[in-house]
């Protein structure tokens, strides 16, 4: 049934057949048809997919919910679970009211089958419109995983009708078309280890390792190489980044801290050597960080019971949170030291020992955890909306450029990780700059202790919403200087440590 309402007229789809199924959404009479009404010439297709609709809506109401797919699929052969069900309706539901009518049935068969056009592409590598175990095996090796001949083979048994032991476009089609994106092999295998950038204060490293780069120890010298883009990144940008503390810190309606007074303010007092301060300590952190994020990673993905080599989306963002917020807790006194360190006077401290003694001796251990709170609740809204964004970005260029390739590209990559981080970082700012401010505040003995509702109270009372973004500014100009900086010295660096591009 399902093979009945596809077009069959080419066994591999047309250099231009991701136009023509977009120039077909304008004719009624050729919704939903790879070929777009112009090649197989059939004007019966819309028809044919009222028919497949019909078949599926079990209930007669007019719209398919997960029940209806799970029985009419079942009545074609065609078994699914019901997370395959729910994620297909939710592709497709674009006026939300949990079940798609005819025309979002359509459209969703249409985006879909352009998704399953571009990893057809990527993994026919003879480009002859069929996929054999030999490619099949290539793919996945590139991937980094290793399988044999008769197992590639027993993957193309589950696809192959006509027993040539290749797969052609139509077979291709007809097994994926009505599994959701998900359980194909994903257009997301071809960005592992695209890119890692540093924005200044959140290292991105590469969160999936596949089994061979464990065992040969690739995965230690992506993290090197990571750390080292990283220490760079933080050196060339550290400036802007103690413009931003003290602004943060010290701007307020009365005093107005504009970034070349800032600057001007800070080689004043103490010579061009000032604008680094604090540096050696965030430098110092990166490769705790990154190592305990790395790890704790890795165990959270046991303990979510993932048996897919990359996690799917949300499962991706708990573990990457718990991970970040395991790391920071770890090494959470060293981001109060990179505070201190950076608002200190000339000759305050002789260095960051005599920095954490003197806190230590003055204020307690409970000082170097001041602003833990509104900085481990940043963590949520900056994961969640960062790998929200990417992955819209991500999907948007594919649906609207990605034509001959599912990789986008390394800069298309940059480009959205910049924007996305961007996003993360002004919805997360304000209990970043309320942490900074706890952080920078000294314990005095007898003064009651500053918490965070009474200090964004405070801040709102005195210096309105505005005050919450102070130091916005030079957060925002060395975003693009670090992720250009970290990417080229990443890729310089992989190339000395010998780790393979993908």
């Amino acid at each position: 049934m399902v093979s009945s309402v596809l077009c069959r007229c080419v066994a591999s789809p047309p250099p231009d057949a991701a136009a023509a199924a977009s120039s077909s959404a304008s004719s009624p009479a050729s919704v939903g048809d790879p070929c777009g009404g112009a090649i197989c010439g059939d004007p019966d297709h819309r028809l044919r997919l009222w028919r497949l609709f019909q078949t599926l809506d079990v209930n007669r109401d007019g719209g398919l919910c997960v029940n209806d797919l799970a029985v009419g699929l079942r009545r074609l052969g065609l078994h699914r679970t019901e997370g395959e069900l729910r994620k297909i309706v939710q592709a497709g539901d674009k006026d939300l009211d949990g079940q798609l009518d005819f025309e979002e049935f359509v459209h969703y068969l249409q985006d879909h089958e352009k998704k399953l056009r571009l990893v057809f592409k990527s993994l026919d590598k003879k480009n002859d419109g069929r996929i054999d175990a030999q490619e099949i095996m290539q793919s996945l090796r590139d991937l980094g995983v290793k399988i044999s001949e008769q197992q590639a083979e027993k993957i193309l048994k589950s696809m192959d009708k006509n027993g040539t032991m290749t797969i052609d476009w139509n077979e291709w089609r007809d097994y994926h078309l009505l599994h959701p994106v998900e359980n194909i092999p994903e257009i997301i295998l071809y960005w592992k280890h695209s890119t890692i950038f540093d924005v200044g204060e959140n290292l991105t490293v590469p969160d999936e390792f596949t089994v061979e780069e464990r065992q040969t120890g690739m995965w230690w010298r992506h993290l090197v190489a990571g750390g080292g883009a990283g220490a760079v990144s933080r050196t060339c940008t550290a400036p802007l980044d103690r413009l931003k503390v003290l602004m943060q810190v010290h701007a307020s309606r009365s005093n107005n801290m504009g970034i070349i007074g800032g600057f001007t303010q800070m080689i004043r007092e103490g010579g061009a050597r000032s604008l680094w301060r604090g540096n050696g300590i965030n430098v110092l952190k990166i490769a705790p960080e990154s190592a305990i994020k790395f790890m704790a990673y890795e165990q959270i993905k046991r303990l979510v019971g993932s048996d897919q080599e990359t996690l799917r989306i949300h499962e991706r963002l708990v573990a990457g949170s718990l991970a970040g917020a395991i790391a920071q807790s770890s090494i959470y006194p060293m981001e109060v030291l990179k505070t201190r360190m950076a608002l200190r006077k000339t000759g305050q401290y002789s260095g960051m020992l005599d920095c954490a003694r003197r806190i230590l001796a003055r204020e307690g251990v409970a000082a170097f955890y001041k602003g833990y709170v509104p900085n481990m609740l940043g963590i949520i809204p900056y994961a969640g909306i960062d790998l929200a964004v990417y992955e819209t970005l991500k999907n948007a260029w594919l649906q609207r450029y990605a034509v001959n390739s599912a990789d986008p590209g390394v800069f298309v990559l940059l480009a959205c990780g910049t924007m996305s981080s961007t996003c993360g970082q002004l919805a997360s700012y304000p209990l970043a700059l309320v942490r900074t401010r706890m952080q920078a505040q000294a314990s005095i003995e007898g003064a009651p202790e500053v918490t965070m509702s009474s200090l964004f109270k405070q801040i709102l009372r005195t210096e309105g919403a505005f005050g919450l973004y102070r130091g916005l500014a030079p957060n925002f100009m060395k975003v693009i200087p670090a992720v250009s900086i970290s990417y080229v010295v990443y890729e310089n660096l992989k190339i000395t440590l010998g780790v393979q591009s993908r």
